[in-house]
């Protein structure tokens, strides 16, 4: 479990460092990474996160907590303004002003995600693919803490005043991970809380997926690299069965 906690800050940590070694106004790196986790995230949801949901709580009632899931994360990216799937800003109408909106937003996304990712012996086998899912959102955070970090450079004007806002966003994942382990574990493996927490963030991953795949090929033209990094998310996930 420490493990994945030191995982994902890092991950953010690193993703808001390349700021320094990247122009961010040329991002065509990412796309291939976009689509390698988009494909990954997808079809981690619909092999694992949903079928194990509906293991814990039959019935049709985990379908409301993904309909909460994917239709709140469409209202969070009002906020956040897509930052989750790497898109940077270039506007500077807010110079020197935090966007707080939009950090809230990812931290609110960061603090779910990290929360399903349960492993402790209390637990038992509840979190079935616990480091596949780490895995997961640590490739999901990459471009969005570039992201985030070239929004608030350009809005704050110095790296130093931006790292601050970077630690916020990379302590979430974490604390969502200590908050369910060490706080709420109980409540959580009782009466189907945690089953309706998986469908909460399966609708979230769905969402963010499905973005991440149509936006990377709008014009639904052959592009060779991303077809490669899309295969390449798809086989990795479905591999995980194999592990």
């Amino acid at each position: 479990m420490w493990f994945a906690v030191f995982a994902l800050f890092l991950t953010v940590l690193g993703a808001g460092w390349l700021t320094r070694l990247l122009p961010t106004a040329r991002t065509t790196w990412m796309k291939p990474l976009l689509a390698f986790s988009g494909a990954y995230l997808f079809t981690l949801t619909v092999t694992h996160l949903l079928p194990e949901a509906l293991q814990m709580l039959p019935g049709h009632e985990v379908g409301y907590f993904v309909l909460a899931g994917f239709f709140g994360q469409m209202v969070l990216e009002v906020f956040s303004q897509g930052v989750e799937h790497g898109h940077v800003h270039h506007h500077t109408e807010h110079a020197g002003r935090v966007p707080f909106l939009l950090l809230f937003s990812l931290v609110l996304h960061s603090f779910l995600e990290g929360s399903i990712l349960i492993k402790t012996p209390a637990a038992g086998d509840v979190s079935q693919n616990f480091y596949a899912i780490v895995a997961g959102v640590a490739l999901h955070h990459i471009p969005a803490a570039f992201a985030l970090m070239a929004a608030l450079l350009l809005r704050l004007g110095s790296f130093r005043r931006a790292m601050p806002y970077l630690l916020l966003f990379a302590a979430a994942g974490p604390a969502g991970i200590i908050v369910s382990n060490f706080v709420v574990l109980e409540q959580l493996l009782t009466g189907g809380l945690y089953a309706g927490l998986l469908g909460l963030v399966a609708g979230n991953f769905l969402h963010v997926s499905t973005t991440i795949l149509f936006e990377t090929s709008p014009d639904h033209s052959l592009n060779v690299r991303k077809m490669l990094a899309t295969l390449a998310g798809l086989l990795l996930a479905l591999a995980v069965d194999l592990v």
